[in-house]
């Protein structure tokens, strides 16, 4: 944004610059006192939540000791819940990095405010992701299993597996994205070092690794990020790739085919940044920084949903095509079972959701409404989520063999799992949250210095 005319007073100007950096400092440092709620609010939402994935922990443990025989899981659909689950959550977390490192890339200077909360949000989302694999192995104490490493058992893994392939992908992705998180903190972590004592003080001073703001440190700092920016765009394409892989590579019917992996990288997005607006909206209101991430935000939020639910459509359209022209079948049958079938009903509210209300957004009016696009973005994670649950259950109930047909009704154990997972997602992000500047402090004052309206 301009901060005075040409002609102005040089002098008047930097007053007005430096009172323009320590706002922004005044401002978003407040956020951490979240004066809006109070503390005592924020550390009841915080403790609920850890209530509710404590009882899910313990489902689990139950699971574990009884077996699958508990939950809905039985031949032929041996993937339910749990798999969808990690399908939705992995997908959770690409919108961080395209709001984060593919519009740093491309100079769109608007996503500074809402970077440090989509960045925030792709690491919960991947650490709520790891789980699922975990819970959807039958024996959760061999896990080590799938790690390649040396052993006197004389075994080595199978790469094969799409268990290895989701290892490697989740590990890949959770470390990149927190070395990438990490690296845009430390200037922060400096700020608060010196605005803190005691032991607040020694950690942020840890944190900060002897940042001072010279020259030199920013030059290579932006020479790193700018790296890190381009090497974690690379693993949007490839990481959920290897995900849409653990169907595509079966020869179970409406799995089997070549466009999984870029349907897969734009549902992800998709649902990304759906629950962006899901977070961004209330969480402007309670952090107080409503001046900072505004409606114009958000519109270019909603703005990037209909361009990528436009490409999701298309993929539909596609898929649709290619199996009722197609010779095979087998693949007409599971898709004419999605439509008519007993899972219709999945199949209806996906398209709903997915293709059909993100068309409001082309209204200026639904753009510009908090709590338009706040029921819509649930609205977009709820057809998300019952996507990833058809292409799962309706391809394996009905395979080749009529015989073997079944369908897949999920019980009590899995609902309180996935219901668990949603509360250690909003744990972790709340806990982390708010303990870090929610806006990036230094980026949004290098966007005033450079005369960008962030």
């Amino acid at each position: 944004m301009a901060l005075s005319r040409p002609g102005d007073d040089p002098v008047s100007e930097r007053t007005i610059t430096a009172g323009r950096l320590q706002q922004i400092s005044d401002d978003v440092l407040a956020a951490l006192a979240w004066t809006r709620v109070g503390w005592l609010a924020y550390w009841a939402a915080v403790g609920l939540c850890f209530y509710i994935w404590a009882i899910a922990a313990a489902v689990w443990a139950y699971q574990i000791h009884e077996g699958f025989t508990i939950t809905g899981l039985k031949h032929p659909v041996m993937w339910g819940f749990y798999i969808t689950a990690f399908v939705f959550w992995i997908g959770i977390a690409h919108s961080g990095t395209l709001v984060s490192a593919i519009l740093f890339l491309f100079r769109a200077h608007w996503r500074t405010p809402i970077a440090r909360m989509a960045e925030t949000m792709t690491i919960v989302a991947v650490m709520t992701a790891a789980l699922f694999p975990v819970i959807h192995l039958g024996r959760a104490w061999r896990l080590y299993w799938l790690i390649p490493y040396p052993n006197q058992r004389g075994l080595w893994i199978n790469f094969s597996s799409p268990l290895v392939w989701d290892a490697a992908a989740i590990a890949t992705y959770f470390i990149v994205s927190l070395l990438f998180w990490f690296m845009d903190l430390v200037p922060d972590f400096a700020l608060l070092r010196d605005r803190s004592h005691g032991w607040a003080h020694t950690i942020y001073r840890y944190l900060a690794f002897g940042w001072s703001g010279t020259a030199g440190q920013w030059r290579y700092f932006r020479s790193a990020y700018t790296l890190m920016a381009g090497l974690i765009t690379a693993l949007v394409v490839s990481v959920h790739s290897i995900v849409s892989w653990d169907f595509a590579m079966a020869i179970v019917p409406g799995w089997h085919s070549s466009i999984f992996a870029p349907y897969f990288v734009a549902g992800a997005i998709l649902s990304g940044l759906s629950m962006l607006l899901t977070l961004v909206i209330p969480g402007r209101e309670l952090l107080g920084i409503r001046a900072y991430v505004t409606a114009r935000h958000l519109e270019n939020i909603a703005k990037l949903i209909v361009a990528v639910s436009l490409i999701v459509t298309y993929a539909y359209v596609t898929e649709l095509f290619f199996a009722w022209l197609g010779d095979d079948g087998y693949v007409r049958s599971a898709f004419a079972n999605r439509g008519v079938g007993h899972y219709a009903p999945l199949f209806w509210l996906s398209f709903v959701c997915n293709s059909v209300v993100p068309l409001t957004f082309f209204s200026a009016a639904v753009r510009r409404s908090a709590w338009k696009l706040f029921v819509a973005s649930i609205l977009i994670n709820l057809g998300m989520w019952s996507e990833r649950l058809l292409i799962i259950v309706s391809s394996l109930s009905r395979e080749f063999n009529a015989y073997s047909w079944g369908t897949y009704m999920p019980r009590w154990p899995e609902w309180t799992i996935l219901l668990g997972s949603g509360a250690w997602f909003v744990f972790w992000f709340l806990l982390i949250i708010g303990h870090v500047p929610p806006v990036p402090i230094a980026d949004m004052k290098e966007a005033v210095l450079e005369g960008h309206d962030a």
